[in-house]
């Protein structure tokens, strides 16, 4: 295709609205000029994933970031192998674990995320602010921050949630798989109708606080409640489209458009369950005696399931009794996201160590193969900046502002 042809297809893309984006990969493009451009890129790029389960492994398995791990998505050798420069950790616990035990293992989780990023301070940075990511990077490391996944650890107690920010949570995911007292999951019947009046006080509090208010796993209503509430934009940290995936975890296009008025990111999520719905070995439970047998000997291990559950659907795929999901398709749920909201509301948020990996996609060290086919389907440097970090980084500093001004400070 020449210069004349490309500026052709340009010409029309905008006349009917289709992002420049979408149509210049129509171009080709040989690896030696993705290579050279993903260099530029990287010099100024600030990769950071938004949402990773480590703090299960930390948990239960005693894990430590150091050594390259032979199981498992991320370690410190492998983030810099995928020259990561910023991860939220997850805290986590299931929706079912009562509030009172739920807040009691958050805090421990807290706990051990701190305590790595003190114990490797030579490569980690404890970080809270966009402005503290980028000092990271400056010095060469890689910034820690923390994200809380479900609102029942909050256990109806705002004074609690301060506490959670005071230690560095930097988002709270409004619900879980379940309900939780205040708020509608995606997965779960509903009983609030989205949002209750004490769950929109949530919302109010996590932007006078700084922290930004996450609408992954909730029900549709919930995430339009929040919307309504909030003051600051906000994130879905780990979820993809619905129109390609038609999982109610995912977000609808409406939802997508709505985020992106708020000025929100949506971060697209990994797990083979959002991005292809014919393939998912999690589905299998309660009908695959593997499944079965392996969830009985983990018990409450929740890192010993999602390994578990890898090693099935790889040996699933591999006997041809599911088809195989590659990587590239979580670049495809990024090309609808920006199709629907623009580039400026895309990230990535992997769910690493929580979820089961497409092919090709073993671990963070392969995080860099996104941006360099990003390149290759024709996206900007500064929308691959943007997608890889960028958006979220741009979210974070606009939250910080809507918390300044709700408190009074100056900047």
């Amino acid at each position: 295709m020449n210069a004349r042809e490309i500026c052709r297809l340009c010409a029309m893309a905008a006349a009917i609205g289709i992002p420049m984006a979408l149509v210049a990969h129509s171009a080709p493009q040989n690896s030696p000029d993705v290579a050279v451009r993903l260099t530029v890129i990287q010099k100024t790029e600030v990769a950071i994933d938004t949402h990773d389960d480590t703090p299960q492994r930390m948990l239960w398995q005693n894990f430590d970031l150091a050594h390259r791990d032979a199981t498992g998505n991320i370690d410190i050798p492998r983030m810099r192998d995928g020259k990561l420069n910023g991860i939220f950790m997850s805290i986590w616990t299931p929706g079912t674990v009562p509030g009172p035990e739920a807040s009691s293992r958050a805090l421990k989780q807290i706990e051990l995320v701190r305590a790595q990023a003190t114990k490797h301070s030579a490569d980690l940075m404890l970080a809270t602010t966009a402005a503290e990511i980028e000092k990271a990077r400056q010095q060469g490391k890689i910034a820690v921050l923390m994200g809380m996944e479900g609102g029942h650890m909050i256990n109806n107690d705002l004074d609690l949630l301060r506490k959670y920010a005071g230690l560095g949570v930097r988002y709270l995911t409004l619900t879980h798989s379940v309900n939780d007292d205040w708020a509608d999951s995606s997965t779960d019947k509903p009983v609030h109708n989205g949002l209750t009046p004490f769950g929109k006080q949530v919302v109010e509090e996590l932007n006078r606080l700084g922290v930004m208010v996450d609408i992954s796993h909730v029900s549709d209503k919930t995430f339009y409640d929040a919307l309504e509430v909030t003051k600051a934009p906000v994130i879905a940290s780990h979820s993809s489209c619905r129109a390609l995936c038609d999982a109610r975890r995912n977000m609808s296009d409406d939802m997508i458009r709505a985020l992106a008025k708020n000025g929100g990111v949506m971060q697209i999520n990994f797990h083979i369950g959002f991005l292809s719905q014919e393939s998912d070995a999690v589905k299998a439970a309660g009908t695959n005696p593997q499944i079965t047998e392996m969830e009985k000997n983990c018990g409450e291990d929740e890192a010993c399931k999602v390994a578990g559950y890898q090693r099935i659907n790889d040996e699933l795929t591999a006997a041809g009794k599911l088809p195989a999901v590659s990587w590239t398709r979580i670049v495809d749920h990024i090309d609808h996201a920006v199709k629907i909201a623009g580039a400026a509301h895309v990230g990535l948020g992997s769910d690493f160590d929580g979820a089961i990996m497409p092919q090709g996609m073993d671990d963070v060290s392969h995080y860099q193969q996104i941006a360099a086919e990003l390149v290759r389907r024709g996206y900007s440097d500064q929308d691959v900046r943007n997608i890889m970090g960028g958006n979220v980084l741009r979210v974070m500093t606009e939250v910080e502002g809507v918390s300044r001004k709700m408190r009074g400070e100056k900047k």
